[in-house]
């Protein structure tokens, strides 16, 4: 198990049933508490890290992971649901607003396409590249956040930095700096110290902090203040402006019309209209005074009349 700053290795032992035992400095150094799942993380060049679950749940999409992404066809079942043929695509300097209601499939497409979870069928590809054969490459070149911190509760932030940074080779601290400086984070503070609008921003922090090209968001506004809502939607179409690939997901439809230039609609697991935004407004709308938001309602409303 090696240690962030690469200076000290502990090893671990399995036993004969399979169970690994860590020894106590190497648990105290990974926040790891019985009961927590781990995964064995490999790299050829840096040996092998046991983070906890829980920190691999988000984190793993970030320090894993060219500006654009397509899928076809994506599949995924679980007991009362169907992600059903889902496809898509996200071109350099584009922002995509993904929208949809709870429960529409929205969350388990963002997984699905960072095999987060492995859909049943479909191709996902980044750049050209095929994700399931690339996917060490293309997460080197991929910035995602879903929600609030909820990894590493006890350590610094500056510690949860000094974790993330070592897996990206393109780390910038001075956008690492800029971010704590925008969103008024202080490193010296723990997560479990910190609101949920700051536990979001410091997920969005760690993101952003490495030249990604293709941004994956998951709720990304998740509670937010107005002030640092806007804030964040200016930093998206700044980035985009300098060709970045943004797909995140929101139920604050307002967002939509301050920064989306496309909108993919998802509904019981199936896309049910994409389009750049003014189309969309145009092709839906009923009337000139019709707000977006509330056309999506009336949407939802009507599609659950016809079924």
């Amino acid at each position: 198990m090696r240690h962030p700053e690469g200076k000290r290795a502990y090893s671990v032992t399995v036993g004969e049933k399979g169970q690994i035992v860590i020894p106590k400095a190497a648990r105290e150094l990974f926040d790891i508490r019985p009961g927590d799942t781990i995964l064995l993380l490999t790299d050829d060049k840096k040996g092998i890290a046991i983070p906890p679950k829980s920190a691999f749940g988000e984190l793993a999409a970030r320090i894993f992971s060219e500006g654009g992404t397509e899928d076809s066809g994506l599949t995924k079942e679980y007991p009362g649901f169907l992600l059903d043929g889902v496809g898509f695509t996200v071109a350099r300097g584009e922002i995509v607003g993904f929208i949809g209601r709870n429960g529409a499939g929205k969350s388990t497409t963002l997984k699905s396409i960072l095999h987060l979870v492995h859909p049943a069928s479909g191709t996902i590809r980044y750049f050209g590249m095929d994700f399931a054969e690339n996917e060490r490459a293309v997460r080197q070149r991929i910035g995602f956040a879903a929600g609030a911190v909820d990894f590493y509760k006890r350590r610094r932030i500056r510690e949860i930095r000094d974790v993330a940074k070592i897996f990206y080779d393109d780390w910038e601290e001075e956008a690492w700096t800029r971010c704590i400086r925008e969103f008024e984070l202080d490193e010296n503070k723990r997560p479990a110290e910190l609101s949920e609008g700051m536990k979001v921003k410091l997920n969005l922090a760690l993101a952003l902090s490495h030249r990604a090209e293709l941004l994956i968001l998951d709720e990304p506004t998740s509670g937010l203040d107005p002030f640092s809502r806007a804030e964040l939607l200016d930093l998206f179409r700044e980035l985009a402006g300098r060709g970045a690939a943004i797909l995140y997901s929101t139920h604050v439809i307002s967002d939509l019309e301050k920064c989306a230039d496309r909108i993919l609609y998802i509904r019981r697991g199936r896309i049910a209209d994409e389009a750049d935004r003014e189309t969309f407004k145009e092709k839906h709308r009923k009337d000139e005074n019709e707000s977006l938001e509330d056309m999506m309602v009336r949407m939802e409303k009507e599609g659950k009349e016809r079924e």
